[in-house]
């Protein structure tokens, strides 16, 4: 049956804030457990799905797909980790002038309880239907525990996947640029610092490689800012004296870059770069993504906004990567939310419910082409889609 607007309004903004109120982070690890718990939990309650729960490294995360599935043809994907609060008070929502408040509202809470309700109503129109969703626990420090492990680790597969963690109602992302964290180590010979011919200034070292690297990474004219960039986002010595040369220091680097490049040519860069005597440890290395949506879902947005989608290409990463980077199709929008890992983030409900109102649409669509179904016909909004006899998925 079709769902009354208010009613899923209703339903998605209780999912949304209770799923707030758990302060899933690697450093609160139990309410990381018992936020999966508690999805685990509501879909089990929808008849038809098998829910398996895995842990790679600690890191928990779960997959719900039809009974007898093997393979989805189309996968859902979202995480519920969020960014760490010192103060846990700040794990609560308030709902105002049309949004839902609160810490990983917009990334990612409110849109697992949007994936959720598409699963729930999917199944319920379409039994069997080749749909699954996967949430993990460490997206935001990586997610190589999470939904790295669930492809190479536990052997999940799918045809399509469905990531909404980026873009918004209006863009879509066609690219996101490959991302290394690396980590710069010196080692030098302490002196007094007014005797510094005495010594070899680890720190200095640092300092100069960094240097070399920001002219390795030069600004280009681009207007949308597509080329590499490399931030200095730690820079420390164990020093804590004003007159001791420092033997040891190391510093963090964040760098992005598009494709074609690759993490290696990357990385090679950067070892051609820093001066003599300076170590490099790529610590996180992902490559640059093309995320090759559907036209059929660019159609079904146009036809639902009423206007085209705008393609947009992403500075950050995210766990489309893992899948993308397989050869899978990804789709990623998302609705309209702001202030994403401050206390006071925000998800639009107004474009919840539109978001949700193209994902249905677009899968509906989709499942019509395929034998999984009853043979009776069903009307969503002005669509009619006749089925043919099922087929297990």
């Amino acid at each position: 049956m079709n769902d009354h607007p208010s009613e899923l309004r209703e339903r998605l903004i209780a999912l949304t804030r209770d799923l707030v109120l758990i302060p899933g982070t690697e450093e609160r690890p139990e309410d990381l457990r018992r936020a999966m718990e508690w999805l685990g939990n509501h879909l089990e309650g929808i008849p038809g799905l098998r829910v398996t729960h895995h842990e790679s490294h600690g890191v928990p995360s779960l997959v719900a797909m039809p009974e007898g599935c093997a393979k989805p043809d189309v996968l859902m994907c979202g995480h519920i980790d969020v960014v760490h609060h010192a103060d846990p008070a700040v794990y609560r929502s308030t709902v105002s002038e049309g949004r839902i408040v609160g810490p990983g509202s917009g990334d990612m809470k409110g849109n697992v309880a949007i994936m959720l309700e598409l699963l729930r109503a999917v199944q319920e129109r379409v039994p069997g239907a080749p749909l699954a969703l996967a949430v993990t626990g460490d997206e935001e420090r990586g997610g190589e525990h999470g939904t790295r492990a669930l492809f190479d680790e536990f052997g999940l597969e799918c045809s399509l996947a469905i990531v909404p963690d980026g873009g918004s109602i209006d863009e879509i992302v066609v690219e996101e640029k490959g991302i290394l964290h690396v980590e710069l180590r010196s080692t030098g010979v302490s002196c007094h610092s007014a005797r510094p011919w005495l010594g070899r200034n680890a720190l200095e070292q640092i300092v100069r490689s960094v240097d070399a690297l920001r002219l390795a990474f030069p600004p280009g004219d681009d207007a949308g800012h597509w080329y590499g960039t490399c931030s200095l986002t730690r820079l420390d010595a164990p020093n804590r004296s004003f007159n001791r040369v420092p033997a040891h220091a190391r510093a963090t680097l964040d760098i992005r870059f598009p494709a074609p490049a690759t993490v290696e040519e990357m990385m090679e860069r950067v070892r051609g770069s820093v001066v003599d005597g300076v170590d490099v440890e790529l610590v996180v290395g992902a490559e640059p993504s093309v995320l090759s949506p559907d036209p059929a879902f660019l159609r079904v947005c146009g036809e639902t906004l009423g206007r085209p989608l705008v393609s947009l290409r992403e500075h950050g990463g995210s766990d489309a990567r893992f899948i993308a980077n397989r050869g899978i199709p990804v789709l990623m929008t998302r609705p309209e939310c702001g202030r994403l890992h401050a206390p006071d983030e925000w998800i639009e409900i107004d474009s919840m419910l539109v978001f949700y109102q193209i994902y249905e649409r677009y899968l509906l669509e989709r499942f019509a082409g395929l034998d999984v179904f009853d043979g009776q016909g069903v009307t969503f909004d002005n669509l009619s889609l006749t089925r043919p006899p099922p087929r297990r998925c």
